[in-house]
């Protein structure tokens, strides 16, 4: 008979969701299906928009990381224009972005993750969340919402809003970075290189802990992807894409990513409205690839500030090659706010970065644009056709989450067929799956809507498909 398992409070992942796991004849996980279930409808809505209100509509796409479709959106702009932003607004282009990499991680890291890291995956579900891990380590998670509210405040000091600021435009930004502002921004700099030294000392403490769940979290070989600088430098807002292997070794590279369709793929399934991107010379689901903090350390040779690169050292001593387990999201992420930090340290104190001049005046020149940044969970592709009158008439937006979709459903199943041996699921099996999940941070949705509204359901069938169980939150 089927059972339901109601577990309260509710999942801490962005979007809808469910999954749906089958059973063999013996009772073991056949296959295992992460289904989302929304369908947004940007690429359709946009056509007969006028090119230059895109940056600012596409950036609605996102409550979590509007910075991410804005800059996507104005770099492809910048395409249809045919020019070279000024140097000022490229660097002020590159320090929001670096703010929205640390509100996002540190987000995912401490309201999202940390309850089920600092707490237990079996502690109960009642407290598993941030309140519960503000009761029991109220300091760090007061350094947790400070250091979110950092980043926050950087993209408030240049777009003038923490949330979907229409500041990035086709041919640069609107307005110049202040005195008061940059000032404003460095103030904040001891505190949040302190957070961050003591997040990246708690989360390595962690890691003897946590060993089995760093061997089955989505822990196999797929290839890694993300912009690289010339030299193979970690970059997040420019450069090229590399492809590496579960080994570390360079499959392709300095590929232009306006051709991305030549070398990504994006197959369907009638159970998503998610795409399942793959590496094209590989097929599908060979071509398997993960985007994100994971792919962007696995992939650069360096970063280049010298905190982050002693933080990488460390990093690359857990795997062989590259480090391939899922459950090292988390780790790369933290690197990643520490890197930021560093970066935006070093642009405050650039000549350029109080210029007035920060943007290019052009028509149309071209009619089609791709715009490509790194988004806090992977590479972003923006691709926008327009008339001669700069009218849209067709978009294409390939969004991370989507691009770790093959991989999502693989981690799913692992962690499934390790721990489901029977008919029912215990809280700790639901818990853990849903961890999974949670490392690779998904923002389902792409959408406005709270964090922590999302319902998530599991299934679990017999080999004959007769429904077992169903666990829901």
């Amino acid at each position: 008979m089927a059972q339901t398992v109601i577990i309260d409070p509710v999942s801490r992942i962005e979007g809808h969701a469910k999954i749906s796991i089958h059973l063999d004849e013996s009772g073991e996980v056949h296959e295992a299906r992460f289904h989302v279930t929304e369908f947004r409808g940007f690429e359709q809505f946009c056509r007969g928009r006028p090119l230059w209100e895109m940056a600012g509509i596409t950036s609605r796409i996102c409550g979590i990381c509007p910075v991410s479709h804005l800059l996507a959106s104005a770099k492809a702009g910048d395409a249809v224009l045919a020019v070279t932003i000024p140097p000022a607004a490229a660097k002020l282009r590159r320090m929001m972005n670096l703010g929205q990499m640390i509100q996002s991680h540190a987000l995912s890291f401490f309201h999202l993750s940390a309850p089920d890291l600092l707490l237990g995956m079996e502690s109960d579900p009642a407290q598993r969340n941030v309140f519960g891990l503000a009761a029991v380590e109220p300091e760090l998670a007061r350094r947790g919402i400070r250091l979110r509210q950092f980043g926050q405040e950087v993209i408030e000091v240049l777009g003038g809003r923490k949330i979907h600021p229409a500041w990035a435009v086709p041919g640069g930004v609107r307005a110049p970075l202040t005195v008061a502002g940059r000032e404003q921004i460095a103030n904040w700099l001891p505190e949040v290189y302190a957070t961050i030294t003591l997040a990246l000392e708690r989360f390595e403490a962690l890691l003897a802990q946590y060993r089995e769940e760093a061997e089955i979290f989505g822990n196999f070989p797929t290839l890694f992807m993300g912009l690289v600088g010339p030299d193979g430098e970690w970059e997040h807002y420019a450069g090229r894409i590399r492809f590496v292997d579960s080994t570390g070794v360079v499959v392709a590279d300095q590929l232009d990513p306006a051709h991305y369709r030549d070398f990504i793929g994006e197959a369907v399934e009638p159970w998503s409205y998610l795409k399942f991107p793959f590496y094209r010379p590989q097929g599908s689901p060979d071509g398997c690839y993960r985007v994100g903090p994971l792919a962007r350390l696995n992939i650069c040779r360096r970063i280049g500030t010298p905190a982050a690169d002693a933080a990488l050292r460390t990093f690359r001593s857990h795997g062989a090659g590259a480090v391939n387990s899922s459950f090292f999201y988390h780790y790369a992420r933290l690197i990643e706010i520490l890197a930021a930090i560093e970066q935006i340290e070093q642009l405050l104190a650039d000549p350029d970065i109080l210029s007035d001049h920060v943007r290019a005046e052009a028509g149309i020149n071209q009619l089609i644009g791709v715009g490509v940044s790194e988004a806090p969970r992977g590479t972003l592709f923006h691709e926008y056709q327009v008339d001669r009158d700069g009218i849209i008439s067709s978009v294409n937006l390939l969004i991370a989450t989507g691009q770790n979709n093959l991989a999502l459903n693989r981690t799913v199943a692992q962690i499934a067929r390790h721990y489901i041996h029977g008919t029912a699921i215990s809280e700790g099996i639901l818990n853990r799956i849903e961890a999974g999940v949670r490392a690779f941070d998904p923002c389902l949705s792409c959408s406005t809507h709270a964090i922590g509204s999302m319902p998530l359901q599991i299934e679990l069938f017999d080999a004959h498909g007769p429904l077992l169980d169903t666990a829901a939150r």
